[in-house]
């Protein structure tokens, strides 16, 4: 496996040590519309820029403008900002942890920068050891891995070099670990829950150092944290360890808690502006709207199933998938479902908005184009590519970047891909 790898970094670069020696780029990138940069999109809430066109219609022949061998495995989403693209990755016979750039034109490797040599956490096939989204300011990329029995949370410059390193806590896998960082102002802003006892924290983009941390209960748990405004301010929401959390996103003071959800969540939080609205599966389903406004008021609680993949908030209406592959609508105020139908196969990546359009890919690496006008359901199209998917869509640009696996034989090959309408 790790020949594999050298030989696919010196395809794309020169090898020194473990890393290809990075292309130097500029110290510091505007962030765009048009840019994805950290996990769930510019503004965390699934929601691509209305203005663009991605295609619809895909398959390993049509609309692929570019594709490109991604080594070893992970499920986190691609991060795009300017002319770049990060994901993460780790090779699973030296559980080594990486961070990957690529060319987002060409779909070229710039760079591969290791970040743990050994370590990496990983409990079932669900999971991986490079699951969490990287969050880029134009200017540094934050990555959190679990390793070694912690939380680590590391800095890397455009070029792929390592400015700083910090602990947050100690880690006990359970399922596994896949809480994204997100940048807000000055922070970034980390997550980590387990047995171990758990932490919400910011910390400072530029050194590293921990600027606020608050401990959490000593459950397991997977959200990450989610900057939402509502009720008239943006607010830190943790959902799960049977709390919905709400913290001032800089100062990390509390701004009020509910005893909600339940034990184990996936999903990251969503807002219409008045609710915050949270899903799990473990113990219990669930679908809750909690009042945003810190009354405690949980406006109203379905059983449903929606654990892994995040929901959507748009206008009036709450879009989900089910795990079990149904997509369906709910009234924001109410919890009233308009509508729900049947797509198939299981999901664990989360859907994404366009304009009016929803899509939604499930593990088979089938994704589901859809309305999302809320008045009923009308399927728009259906593409089949690879045979494995956990990581979501990133759209941006008019174009697509997905991150699938081909396995054949018992042998497993992830990629890259840029879908774009063909000119």
């Amino acid at each position: 496996m790790r020949r594999f790898i050298v030989l696919m970094l010196m395809v794309n670069g020169i090898v020194q040590g473990n890393a290809v020696e990075a292309q130097h780029v500029d110290d510091q990138i505007a962030i765009d519309s048009d840019d994805w940069p950290w996990w769930r999109g510019r503004n965390r809430d699934g929601v691509a820029n209305a203005a663009q066109r991605p295609p619809s219609e895909w398959s390993e022949s049509k609309n692929v403008a570019w594709k490109s061998l991604i080594p070893g495995r992970g499920h986190s989403s691609p991060i795009v900002v300017g002319s770049r693209i990060f994901l993460t990755t780790s090779d699973e016979e030296h559980d080594s942890q990486s961070v990957l750039c690529y060319d987002r034109t060409t779909g070229k490797m710039l760079w591969s920068s290791q970040v743990h040599r050994d370590g990496g956490m990983r409990k079932n096939k669900k999971s991986s050891a490079a699951s969490t989204t990287v969050a880029c300011d134009g200017e540094r990329i934050y990555v959190g891995f679990a390793n070694g029995g912690a939380i680590f949370v590391t800095a890397l410059d455009l070029d792929g070099h390592q400015l700083w390193q910090t602990r947050l806590c100690d880690y006990l896998i359970h399922q596994g670990y896949g809480a994204s960082p997100t940048v807000y102002q000055s922070l970034v802003l980390v997550a980590a829950d387990s047995d171990a006892g758990g932490a919400v924290a910011g910390l400072n983009r530029a050194s590293g150092q921990i600027a606020w941390k608050r401990e959490r209960p000593k459950l397991p748990n997977y959200t990450s944290p989610i900057v939402l405004h509502a009720a008239g301010r943006d607010q830190l929401v943790l959902t799960g360890c049977d709390l919905v959390s709400s913290f001032d996103p800089l100062t990390g003071n509390p701004l009020w808690e509910v005893k909600a959800t339940t034990t184990e969540c996936v999903t990251s939080a969503v807002t219409d502006g008045t609710h915050i609205f949270a899903s799990g599966g473990y113990p219990r389903n669930f679908l809750q709207a909690i009042a945003a406004d810190g009354s405690g008021k949980i406006a109203w609680d379905r059983n449903d199933r929606i654990y892994v993949p995040s929901m959507i908030a748009s206008g009036s209406h709450l879009f989900g998938v089910y795990d079990a592959g149904v997509a369906a609508c709910w009234r924001c105020d109410t919890g009233e479902q308009r509508w729900k139908s049947r797509l198939g196969g299981t999901f664990s990546a989360s859907p994404i908005l366009v304009g009016a359009v929803i899509y939604a890919t499930n593990e088979e690496g089938e994704t589901f184009v859809y309305d999302a006008s809320g008045e009923k359901f009308v399927q728009l199209a259906k593409n089949k590519l690879g045979d494995e998917a956990f990581a979501t869509l990133t759209i941006c640009g008019d174009k697509i970047y997905t991150r699938v696996a081909h396995v054949k034989d018992d042998q497993r090959q992830e990629m890259l891909y840029c879908l774009s309408e063909e000119q």
